[in-house]
């Protein structure tokens, strides 16, 4: 059914580009089939098994003389075992379902067409539900494909084939300040007493060089999202404050330095080596098909791609998640677990284990490089089963930032590495937990104050302007349309879950996504709450 359609995927017929290739393993093109997307898929080789073969000799009366070969036996397929809580994937279902229809009914339109939830252990990295809005029902494809089933998916302009969750890439939004956050304190552009001043808007002269002269044709208005409401801002705020109230001036200045509040801000370069410790501008290698890199652009990129030179609004941009940048809903995912997670990025994963068909269970390690499975470790491989919990890197103990040298207005990555101090991830996690805790503008103070579990987290409303947006003349210049993210985890001393959700078009984060992320960790809370109750031990085995 739906529920779990991207993940488990479909099969389908053999493909003729693949028939001599299947037929060389023992498959019987037009009568066996091979997964097509999800597990189905990516584990093929393991789950699919081996059909017999037997040639014989018979006489005239059809009676069997001999083998003329030795015979091979049939041998059944493998069973793999999800990571999935399928009662908490049914509740991640039902709010993404009821969220996007109450909103659309509110608006009078279609307006949110496309969402992802996804939840996860960030200790084990064990994905407990994962939902991509909109989805289709796979068991309408267990046995035939449908034509007119499969060409209305195919040309439905939402993609429910696809799985957003790690194959749409979108930008990130203010989700993204986790990355500059840990950038800037880790490097000392700001500290925790630094007091950052945060008007409502900046006038930034917009340098393409160090020694451009600023004129009223370079000079132009970077607004922070409360200008509207408060043209004044938020006045002066601290580092923490900065993280909690979602500040788009304070991580300007952060990102790309401001006049001589901060004269040197992180830059582009280093914010992209942040990032990527926290997850982005790479796949993670789950064992899906389809999973996206993402995208932190840097100087080189847009001379490449635009043939403009990179300019400091570019950074103030790039710096709030917005412009160029992109990812996937499991990069937004997998950044904040390395905060929740005191620095550990852990390998996520759908597989628990997998068994023969005696239930025996069978060592098997995934090689994301080429999704490749074997019964032995291979370079870049990981193990998938039986389960085990996989640490990609630890930034308090992995040197994973490149150094920094300037010579005046120019600066420079070097060969030298460093890592990121655990005082710095431990600032960011405070940062996250006051915007539930601070009752003035703590943007998930609303939604957490009365939990009975203490939440930490970070919201994101990201403008955008893609194809959908031009063909329905939504692009008009500071009135772009935007996408809502919120991101948080429980419990914030001990995380032993931390969701994502995001709403195409869904608009401000806090208003769309996080009642979706906040209903989720009430339903894993509850659930955990009845199995313990019931001696089930908990959600997660």
């Amino acid at each position: 059914g739906s529920l779990t359609a991207h993940l488990i995927g479909f099969l389908g017929p053999i493909p003729a580009s693949q028939e001599d290739e299947l037929r060389a393993q023992g498959f019987i093109p037009n009568r066996d089939k091979i997964g097509y997307s999800g597990v189905e898929a990516s584990l093929q080789d393991i789950l699919a098994g081996r059909n017999g073969l037997r040639v014989v000799q018979v006489d005239v009366a059809g009676q069997e003389i001999r083998n003329l070969e030795p015979p091979i036996a049939p041998a059944p397929g493998n069973n793999v075992y999800l990571t999935i809580d399928t009662r908490l994937q049914a509740a991640a279902e039902a709010t993404i379902l009821e969220e996007i229809r109450f909103w659309n009914t509110y608006f009078g339109t279609v307006r949110i067409s496309s969402g992802v939830i996804i939840a996860m252990n960030p200790k084990t990295g064990e994905i407990l539900a994962m939902v991509s809005y909109p989805n289709y029902e796979n068991n309408r494809l267990s046995r035939i494909i449908p034509a007119y089933y499969y060409e209305q998916l195919s040309q439905d302009p939402r993609k429910p084939l696809l799985n957003n969750a790690i194959s749409a890439e979108y930008p990130p939004g203010s989700t993204f300040k986790l990355s500059t956050a840990t950038g800037a304190i880790n490097e000392g552009v700001i500290d925790l007493d630094t007091i950052v001043q945060t008007p409502g808007q900046l006038l930034l002269c917009e340098r393409f060089n160090p020694n451009d002269i600023c004129t009223d044709a370079n000079t132009r208005p970077f607004v922070d999202y409360i200008f509207d409401q408060n043209p004044a801002g938020f006045g002066s705020l601290r580092f923490l404050q900065c993280i909690a109230y979602s500040s788009n001036v304070c991580f300007y200045k952060l990102g790309g330095g401001f006049e001589d509040e901060i004269p040197q801000g992180l830059g582009v370069e280093r914010l992209r080596q942040y990032a990527r410790a926290l997850g982005y501008d790479e796949a993670s290698g789950i064992q899906l098909l389809g999973e996206q890199d993402g995208l932190i652009p840097d100087p080189d990129w847009k001379r490449i791609n635009t043939g403009e030179n990179w300019s400091t609004g570019d950074t103030y941009i790039a710096s709030v998640g917005q412009g160029y940048v992109l990812s996937t809903p499991l990069q937004v995912l997998l950044s904040g677990s390395v905060i929740a997670n005191n620095g550990v990025l852990i390998q996520p994963t759908v597989v628990r284990q997998v068994t023969d068909g005696d239930g025996n269970v069978v060592p098997y390690w995934f090689n994301p490089e080429d999704f490749e499975v074997t019964t032995f470790e291979t370079p870049g491989s990981y193990q998938i089963s039986p389960f085990t919990t996989n640490t990609k890197w630890d930034v308090t103990v992995d040197p994973l930032i490149q150094g920094y040298s300037c010579d005046g207005p120019y600066c420079t990555l070097t060969e030298d590495l460093k890592i990121i101090q655990p005082e710095s991830i431990q600032a960011v996690r405070a940062g996250t937990r006051l915007a539930v805790t601070d009752s003035n503008f703590g943007t998930l103070h609303d939604l957490f104050v009365d939990f009975p579990i203490a939440v930490a987290g970070k919201t994101g409303t990201a403008e955008y302007c893609d194809d959908v947006a031009r063909a329905a003349n939504r692009c008009a210049f500071g009135a772009w349309p935007t996408h809502s993210w919120t991101l948080a985890y429980a419990p914030y001393d001990d995380p032993e879950i931390i969701v994502v959700a995001f709403a195409y078009n869904g608009g401000e984060g806090a208003s769309v996504a996080g009642p979706m992320v906040a209903r989720v960790i009430k339903a894993y809370f509850e659930i955990k709450a009845a199995d313990l109750a019931s001696g089930a031990g908990g959600i997660t085995p």
